[in-house]
Parts: C-alpha cells; sequence; structure tokens
C-alpha cells in the first residue's frame, strides 16, 4: 500500500496516508444471499448455489480478495441461520465484520429479515434474470444514529463507497447514507458512490423523480461519482446525446460531453467513471470505460469488442473496486480505467457477484496481456 506523499505529482485524489489508517476501505450497503440456478432457469432448477453479494459490498470485497486492502462492512442482518450464512459467506470475503448491525429476529420474518437475490446468468439471446426479495430487511430500517461515523471514521479510512442501491431501500436508507457520507468528509475520507441505477427499488417510493431527488441531494458529498450511460441519465438527469439506446455505437464523444456536464454540475466531483456496455446478447458484450479526473483530465480504457461472458453481474461493481485501486495506489487516472476495465472484464468470467481475479491477473490484461495457458 503507498502513501500520498509517493503517489505521483498531480495525483487525481488526496487520500489520508495508509499508515495512519486502520481501514483502505470502508463499504456501506446490504449483502444479500445469492442464489444462482447455474445454467438452468430460476422457475424450473431444483437446486441452487449460495453467494453473497451486494452493489456496495462487491466494491470492498473486491479491493481486499484481489487487491489486498483492508476493509470492513456497514451492514445489517437478521440474526438467524441465513443472517449467520451470509456472515460466513462475507468471512471468506476477507472484509472486517465489526460494524454488522445484528437485529434479533422474530421467528417468521413478520418485523426483520435477511434478502435474497435469484439471478439466472442468462444466455445468447436470453438475457439474464434477477428476482430480488428483499423487502422489509434489516438494513433498509437502519437509522443513522445505529452507527456512531465518528468512532468509525476517527479510527482512519482512507476510502467510503455506497451507491443508489442502498439509498433506494428505504425513506431511512438516504438518511443513513448522508450520515457517513458527511462524518467521512469530515475526517478526511474520500467518497465514492456507485449511482446504479434499479427501477424496480425506486418504483414503490417515488419513481425516477425521487431517484434523482435522493441521488443529487446525495451528490454533493462525493469525490468520485461512478455509474453508467443509464445511471447518469435517470439518477442524476443528465442526457447522452446521440447514442443509441442499445449502445451499439460506442461513441465516447457523447460520453465525454455528459461528464463534462456532471463534472460543471459538481465542482465537488474529483473523478467520474462510467463503463462503456453494448450488448450484442447475455454472453457477448463490448466492453470498455472512459474515466474523468479534475487534475488529469480525460483517459479512455482498452476497448473490448465482443467480450465473452460467463455472468455479468458484478461487473461494474469490478470495474469500481478497479478503479478505487488505481486512484489509491497508482495515482493516474489513466491507471486507474485501464485497472478497473480489467477487473470488471476478468470478473465476468465467473459466475457469483464478487471477483475471484488476483492483481496479478488485472495487472496483466491492464498491460495488454493475453489469455494463453498458464504453465
Amino acid at each position: 500500500m503507498t502513501d500520498t506523499t509517493t503517489l505521483p505529482a498531480g495525483a487525481p485524489l488526496e487520500l489520508r496516508p495508509a499508515a495512519d489508517c486502520t481501514y483502505d476501505v470502508v463499504s456501506l450497503g446490504e449483502v444479500m444471499l445469492r442464489l444462482d440456478p447455474g445454467e438452468r432457469r430460476i422457475k424450473t432448477t431444483r437446486s441452487f448455489d449460495a453467494w453473497e453479494g451486494g452493489g456496495e459490498y462487491n466494491v470492498a470485497r473486491g479491493l481486499r480478495r484481489c487487491f489486498g486492502l483492508r476493509g470492513a462492512i456497514v451492514t445489517a442482518l437478521a440474526d438467524n441461520e441465513v443472517g449467520r450464512l451470509v456472515e460466513d459467506l462475507m468471512l471468506t470475503g476477507g472484509l472486517d465484520t465489526s460494524y454488522v448491525q445484528w437485529v434479533p429476529y422474530d421467528g417468521i420474518g413478520r418485523t426483520v429479515r435477511n434478502g435474497l437475490n435469484f439471478t439466472e446468468r442468462g444466455y445468447g439471446v436470453r438475457g439474464a434474470v434477477g428476482v430480488s426479495d428483499r423487502g422489509n430487511t434489516a438494513i433498509a430500517q437502519m437509522r443513522p444514529e445505529d452507527v456512531d461515523w465518528d468512532e468509525l471514521f476517527g479510527r482512519g479510512v482512507r476510502w467510503l463507497h455506497t451507491g443508489g442501491i442502498f439509498a433506494a431501500l428505504s425513506a431511512s436508507s438516504a438518511d443513513v447514507a448522508e450520515a457517513a457520507m458527511q462524518a467521512a468528509r469530515k475526517h478526511g475520507t474520500v467518497v465514492s458512490y456507485d449511482l446504479n441505477y434499479r427501477p424496480s427499488l425506486w418504483q414503490g417510493i417515488g419513481g425516477p423523480a425521487r431517484a434523482q431527488e435522493v441521488n443529487r441531494h446525495l451528490a454533493q458529498y462525493v469525490d468520485v461519482m461512478i455509474g453508467n450511460e443509464e445511471d447518469f441519465t435517470a439518477s442524476l438527469g443528465f442526457e447522452i446525446e446521440g447514442v443509441d439506446e442499445n449502445l451499439t455505437d460506442l461513441d465516447t464523444a457523447a460520453f465525454r460531453a455528459m461528464i463534462e456536464t456532471a463534472a460543471a454540475a459538481y465542482p465537488n466531483f474529483q473523478v467520474i467513471g462510467t463503463t462503456l456496455r453494448a450488448v450484442r446478447s447475455a454472453t457477448r458484450n463490448d466492453w470498455g470505460a472512459i474515466a474523468w479526473s479534475r487534475v488529469q483530465g480525460f483517459a479512455e480504457a482498452t476497448h473490448r469488442a465482443d467480450l465473452e461472458i460467463l455472468d455479468r453481474v458484478g461487473g461494474g461493481d469490478s470495474f469500481a473496486s478497479g478503479l478505487a485501486y488505481g486512484l489509491m495506489e497508482l495515482g493516474s487516472i489513466q491507471e486507474a480505467v485501464e485497472y478497473g476495465a480489467a477487473h470488471g472484464a476478468i470478473a465476468m468470467t465467473t459466475p457469483g457477484d464478487t471477483s475471484t481475479a488476483s492483481l496479478a491477473e488485472v495487472r496483466k490484461l491492464a498491460s495488454g496481456g493475453s489469455a494463453r495457458v498458464q504453465r
């Protein structure tokens, strides 16, 4: 790990020195149990593989398991056997679980429960399908005062990551996110936020109008804003002109214009990162990314046309963790976006939400390496 004093002059971000911090990254968000039918379909399968996953959690886990940084998760779980299974999976992921809030279980789930996510991967012309079962979960009921944010960030945290999935869980979730982001900024912690717009999460609490209201408010606390083209349009209202709905033409000029508009609207944004994905089929996508730094300007990752995909879920989260690693440890927006795009590409070659990549694999791909057999 690298102290800020050793980062290149003119690095995109000023970060607290690693030696002064207990954690390199803390994530705030829901961790669900993902039930995966493998090559089968949800409605016809008779068995599922169990994984843990969640948009915000996946980023911290990737930074811990792939990139070797120190991380913790702030979340809440109902204290029953399903919650303890999720805990066991999180422990395998290597994050500190000291800030998990355990909520007493009522025996049937009337007052609190744990989130479930059924996800089939899709193949060819059959798109991936996700069915969430996450109403009335423990994390959705969290209040801002449930965590001593000053105690947490007072221990030293270089980076906080949260996002639009967590903010959409309930009427109080955005307040929790705001409390965490305010405390992080007070203690000199960089704040990243992945917009991660999910229509199904917002539809019962005000729809797109509420999504924009919440995300525009929280954006004032963000240093590193992350998302794809739909996220920036639906969550912040920044239109991308001249790009068709299916992104068959990944003309980066349109994305650069949108990023410039967002940067002008929010002077606090120091970095903006966006993935570029054109869906040819469920198993073949064009994949790339653009990032912008207020200090270093624009950088574009290596474009990977016709990328073969096994499981696309978590690709954006792995992009976010690779981008964060590059910003924390390499100090170059070009290297950061290359590491983010490479990590996302590798993550989508394996099942589950979370990355199984190694730093050596990401470094090799980001540097132009091939998929030749390793002997």
